[in-house]
């Protein structure tokens, strides 16, 4: 049998980073070597920043800036000062191992989880003064990066809302098994899409989806006007329940599962005829289309037609807004590019050991594309937003009116 080559935690990450998550995984290397030198400023003068205490040997005295040429790219440092003696930090010394294995240990916290012992080892090393307390306390440093992303309040109103699942193989329990990776992202009130919320549960069941919707409106999540997903059940019910607004069924899947009941001399025609469901010019017309649809459909393709006919006022729920939205309503694609980029990374893994390694790496890509959104083009005008929020406002002051009616 031939033998399989594989990747190291660091090869795989290299790879997976070369892109998009560069930024993210220099930030974070920035991040540790910061905390490193500020632990190591603490033993030397013999107390924490703050802290009273008599075996204090000096004090502290401000930063000075210092640039670190690394392979992750350029990183600015501030190093702390102090005012008896001096500090620097070996790790800035000119020898490429000590950058080596502090860049090591960050790329392997994405995939493999970093360990305290994989940290004491580099700073053991490195000849750094700095407690096994300290270490731990870096160590989950890094995923309170991740965590602060993830668990961020969100304020203002979020009128439009995708989401999306994708299936990876988890090592859970010692077997593998398939687990939910799911995103979800909205149009914010002032026109900027966001990337709002990433988790992995155990299956796409209608008790997973509550709870992470549910999770958004704790974190702060209101103003929802539609979810944009794909066809599932469980996903459905949670939104009623939860968000209590309308659902869009992605266009392009339901296409794609009709075509899929057709015989291929039968697909042309069937597009065809679906297409233009969704590219009407009202929603009158595409009612009509429908119905035209239905009755094309009745004998040649009634399955298509049965499911068409089930279907219609979920597929045709975008038409309900500001025609200049419905091209980015109608489906899930936005979040197409999204799950390509995270799919191109999560497939060299194959498996990850375990939730919170398919996290970070996923993290690392939706974090760096939620800051190219921010900084970009507005993804709606606030012109063309206004009316569905001012929907919103009404929506809102009506519920509250007959909040206070039952009340009294």
């Amino acid at each position: 049998m031939a033998e399989t080559k594989r990747m190291t935690a660091e090869q795989v990450v290299s790879f997976l980073l070369e892109e998009e998550g560069i930024d993210f995984l220099r930030e974070s290397l920035r991040w540790v070597v910061q905390q490193l030198m500020e632990a190591e400023v603490s033993e030397l003068i013999g107390a924490e920043r703050g802290e009273r205490s008599e075996e204090r040997l000096t004090h502290r005295n401000g930063y000075r800036p210092r640039s670190w040429a690394t392979r992750a790219g350029e990183i600015e440092l501030a190093i702390p000062k102090i005012r008896r003696g001096s500090y620097f930090p070996s790790f800035l010394e000119p020898r490429r191992r000590s950058e080596q294995a502090l860049v090591s240990v960050v790329q392997e916290a994405y995939v493999a989880g970093v360990s305290t012992r994989k940290v004491d080892q580099v700073v053991e090393s490195l000849g750094l003064r700095i407690s096994k307390s300290e270490v731990s306390r870096i160590c989950a440093g890094l995923d309170e990066q991740v965590d602060a992303f993830r668990n961020r309040p969100l304020e203002g109103a979020y009128p439009y809302l995708w989401l999306d699942a994708k299936v990876e193989k988890v090592r859970d329990g010692g077997r593998v098994v398939r687990k939910a990776l799911v995103l979800a992202y909205g149009v914010h009130e002032s026109g900027y899409r966001e990337v709002i919320a990433l988790d992995v549960g155990e299956a796409e069941t209608e008790a997973f989806w509550r709870s992470f919707l549910r999770s958004l409106v704790k974190r702060g999540l209101t103003g929802v006007q539609l979810v944009i997903s794909d066809a599932h059940a469980g996903l459905k019910k949670a939104i009623g329940q939860v968000l209590g607004c309308p659902w869009q069924r992605c266009t392009v899947h339901f296409l794609r599962e009709a075509l899929g009941h057709a015989r291929r001399e039968q697909q042309p025609m069937l597009a065809a005829l679906l297409r233009p469901l969704f590219n009407a010019d009202t929603s009158e017309q595409a009612r009509e289309l429908v119905g035209d649809a239905l009755e094309r459909l009745r004998k040649p393709l009634p399955k298509i037609g049965a499911l068409l006919e089930e279907a219609e006022d979920d597929l045709l729920a975008f038409y309900a807004f500001p025609a200049d939205h419905w091209a980015k309503l109608r489906s899930t694609n936005p979040l197409e590019r999204v799950n390509r980029e995270i799919g191109r990374r999560t497939d060299v893994v194959g498996i990850f050991p375990n939730d919170a390694s398919l996290i970070r790496l996923a993290a690392s890509i939706v974090i760096e594309q939620n800051d190219e959104w921010l900084v970009g083009k507005r993804y709606l005008s606030n012109h063309s937003l206004e009316a569905v929020l001012d929907q919103e406002r009404r929506e809102h002051k009506d519920r509250e009116e007959a909040r206070e009616l039952t009340a009294a």
